[in-house]
């Protein structure tokens, strides 16, 4: 990987997707570029600088001379921030994606700032079993019950315009609206699960081993709904503006997790119980990771963390 000296001719450096090298490998002719993005992931557009002493013309002359980084394959490092094309040129904000913890207290983070998924019956028992575990029937916030994923705290993130200087009573407009995002989860570590306690599958799962959920409103009615611009709502929402969907979710940890520790060797560090979660005793492995999810029609991203726990 590299940087390309973006201050001269421009360069046009691409490389196809891992879909798109599997086809070209196949040799048969089936292969047709049909879909390209851009990205402008390098670029500090704060570089923008309006008063210029030589003019207009030196106004974004830094943005311009930005040296970008050489295309390169893997699909996880790139791409963070992709260009899109809407046809209003009157536009004043386009919308965001926000993780929502103010909805419900079962969408709330732990007090580590992150959402901790136990993987196993052992890590799960509530402090008045024989063997304490890490989920308490109250005051387990922001921890998922991952062994089945049915139970304990929710991801939920919402959709729309959040700006206050556009009421939240407004309609977004139908061509910002999202109704269907995809959802990257480290396929080693969990599994998506809608809200009835179904395990999702994966549409694709890459070459990094990465797992690619898409899900849109029709067929998982259950994890994405419109938001709606109800008073009721007003201070229970991440979204200050005009609102678009929610998408709510809850992990299930990989029989990997749990029944071995070997990931958590590889991946995982081991600390106090005490230091993860609320609880006595015993020592917790622990891995930390993210999970993406992004709209399918702005692009937009936004990274969660996650964290799987084992108690040892």
């Amino acid at each position: 990987m590299g940087f390309l000296d973006n201050s001269g001719d421009i360069i046009l450096d691409a490389v196809l997707t891992d879909t798109g090298r599997f086809r070209l490998a196949k040799g048969d002719g089936s292969f047709r570029i049909t879909k390209f993005a851009f990205a402008d992931d390098e670029i500090d557009y704060a570089k923008y600088d309006k008063n210029h002493k030589s003019g207009s013309a030196y106004y974004d002359l830094d943005i311009l001379q930005t040296p970008v980084l050489e295309a390169f394959t893997n699909n996880t490092s790139l791409m963070k921030s992709k260009l899109m094309s809407i046809n209003k040129p009157n536009l004043l904000y386009l919308p965001v994606i926000a993780l929502n913890e103010t909805v419900a207290n079962n969408s709330k983070r732990h007090s580590l700032g992150t959402f901790v998924i136990t993987v196993d019956e052992t890590t799960e028992n509530s402090p008045t079993d024989t063997s304490p575990g890490v989920y308490h029937p109250t005051g387990s916030t922001g921890i998922i019950k991952g062994r089945e994923g049915k139970l304990g705290a929710v991801i939920r993130v919402d959709q729309g315009l959040d700006t206050l200087d556009l009421s939240y009573e407004e309609a977004l407009d139908g061509d910002l609206f999202e109704n269907q995002y995809t959802i990257t989860i480290d396929n080693r570590l969990g599994k998506i699960m809608d809200l009835n306690g179904s395990e999702l599958s994966p549409s694709v799962i890459d070459d990094d081993d990465f797992a690619i959920y898409n899900v849109s409103k029709g067929a998982n009615a259950t994890m994405i709904q419109d938001i709606g611009n109800s008073k009721d709502l007003v201070g229970h929402l991440g979204i200050k503006g005009p609102r678009g969907t929610s998408l709510s979710l809850r992990i299930k940890a990989t029989l990997r997790l749990n029944t071995s520790t070997a990931l958590f060797d590889e991946l995982g560090n081991l600390t106090a119980a005490n230091i993860i979660v609320d609880t006595a005793g015993g020592n917790i492995k622990y891995i930390d990771s993210s999970l993406k999810i992004e709209g399918a029609t702005t692009g937009y991203k936004v990274d969660i963390p996650i964290r799987f726990v084992k108690k040892v």
